[in-house]
């Protein structure tokens, strides 16, 4: 039989095709000579806007759906749309990490070279409609970020941050590839469209059951959401805060691409399994995390258990999605909306972080008193993004949080009712940890009365600036993050 070449379409496959050609020049500049590592970054950077190009290019194309590789890998408006999300994330990490990674004992080529990968994997993963892509996908985004995780190596805590976080990782990954294992069995199949069609994934076998709950545990790593998120806090702390600040956006946004995908393509059929699974993950993740939230003292610790509520309350709308086909596409549209505001306001928030450490010196709360004497315009903008992150309006967050709310309630069920109470309560109860930043900020005197001025550089300026518009923007214009959210629409690749 002769061998047949797989389709290709470059122009569905350039912001891949761009992301890995900056990754060559990167480390072609890097082993050039030591004086091109002030470039570095440079060259990272406008590598990332370059990829964005052709995702502007392919939105306005005719061809709304393009597939590859026998439906395994397909390009549609959510696909896209979290791509962009990837990318532009990206890009303002590597905004937070210029001076970071520049001032400190690093190895800036290689700190590139490994986010650069990440950021393909997640690319690919939004694509990935295909159990061995979707794996593929995984290690790629994974495995650098273990490295980049205990990127200070001299430091204890960053050492036990990448120790933890692997470790962890590996043993979420093998229960995962367990459960893949399992559905490839019984149905013989990899593609999610062939897998969702198949007879054999139709029925109730305690097999399939067994590979959803698998395949979801082993995602819920990646999400941190309780109980799988006990590696979050300490590698939040002892990464490199541009680090924890990637991981805490880009990288959970990837986990919940996959998890949408797989769910709601691949095991549609089975949401009696799913749909309760996620109603008690979120339900867990969004009380538990703020209520540890609520006894830190640290603030990267707290905003650790806050991501893990945060991922709380992206997981309801996946409790209730395989109702009807509207509140699948209503689950996916307020996803992919809180996806785009929590990234604007949560990256803002250790932009900050990052910014009064150069001063203090440290990551206590109690470290932000009187900062507003001495650093008004950053106390200005952590207030935007802690009350964002809280849903005050008019920030972006009080329309995630409202999307939200209205994937829930729509489908007029008792599951989908409750759960919108605890979300409910929980946003009442994160109220409390992030005005206490706030109140620090505002009301309590500086702690050693040293009320010389912070110098922000010029790319922390610039990843403030960006955040700090969006997440205006976003809540001053909801409509905007809202027509993005309709046009997420989730393709089979069929």
């Amino acid at each position: 039989m002769p061998f047949v070449a797989p389709y290709l379409d470059y122009h569905a496959f350039a912001p891949e095709l761009v992301l890995i050609a900056t990754f060559v020049a990167v480390l072609v500049a890097d082993l050039i000579g030591e004086r091109n590592k002030p470039l570095l970054g440079t060259i990272a950077g406008l590598g990332l806007l370059g990829s964005m190009v052709p995702v502007l290019t392919l939105a306005v194309a005719d061809e709304p759906v393009r597939a590859m590789f026998g439906g395994g890998y397909v390009v549609d408006n959510f696909a896209l749309t979290l791509k962009a999300l990837f990318i532009i994330g990206g890009y303002v990490v590597i905004l937070l990490s210029t001076n970071y990674i520049a001032e400190g004992d690093f190895w800036e080529g290689e700190y590139y070279l490994m986010l650069l990968a990440s950021i393909l994997g997640m690319t690919m993963m939004a694509s990935s409609r295909d159990l061995v892509l979707i794996f593929v996908a995984l290690e790629l985004l994974s495995i650098p970020a273990y490295m980049l995780a205990t990127w200070r190596k001299r430091d204890p805590k960053s050492n036990e941050a990448g120790l933890k976080y692997y470790l962890m990782g590996v043993f979420a990954t093998a229960i995962m590839l367990y459960g893949m294992s399992l559905i490839f069995g019984v149905t013989g199949q990899t593609g999610l469209a062939a897998i969702a069609a198949s007879p054999a994934i139709a029925g109730t076998a305690p097999v399939i059951t067994l590979g959803v709950v698998f395949v979801i545990a082993g995602f819920g790593f990646k999400v941190s959401a309780v109980p799988f998120h006990t590696w979050a806090p300490d590698t939040y702390e002892g990464a490199p805060t541009p680090v924890t600040a990637f991981l805490s956006v880009a990288s959970k946004a990837g986990g919940f691409v996959a998890l949408t995908s797989l769910c709601l393509v691949g095991f549609a059929t089975q949401e009696e399994v799913w749909q309760p699974l996620f109603w008690v993950l979120a339900a867990l993740s969004m009380t538990v995390g703020n209520l540890l939230a609520l006894r830190q003292t640290n603030i990267v610790r707290m905003l650790a258990y806050s991501s893990v509520a945060q991922g709380g309350y992206m997981l309801a709308p996946l409790a209730v999605a395989g109702h009807s086909i509207d509140g699948r596409r209503e689950s996916i549209g307020a996803l992919v909306v809180y996806l785009l505001v929590y990234g604007a306001m949560n990256l803002g928030a250790f932009a900050i972080v990052i910014a009064v450490a150069r001063k203090t010196r440290s990551g206590e709360i109690s470290s932000y008193g009187g900062l507003f004497q001495y650093a008004p315009g950053l106390t200005v903008v952590m207030t935007v993004f802690v009350f964002a992150l809280a849903g005050i309006p008019p920030l972006g967050g009080w329309f995630a949080k409202f999307v939200i709310f209205k994937a829930l309630v729509n489908p007029g069920t008792s599951a989908g009712y409750a759960l919108a109470i605890v979300v409910g309560v929980n946003s009442v109860i994160a109220l409390f940890y992030y005005a206490r930043i706030a109140q620090q900020m505002w009301m309590q005197p500086v702690p050693d009365e040293d009320r010389t001025p912070i110098r922000v550089p010029p790319s922390l300026v610039g990843a403030l600036g960006i955040c700090c518009l969006v997440t205006l923007v976003l809540g001053v214009l909801p409509g905007l993050v809202g027509e993005i959210g309709d046009l997420a629409e989730l393709a089979s690749g069929r």
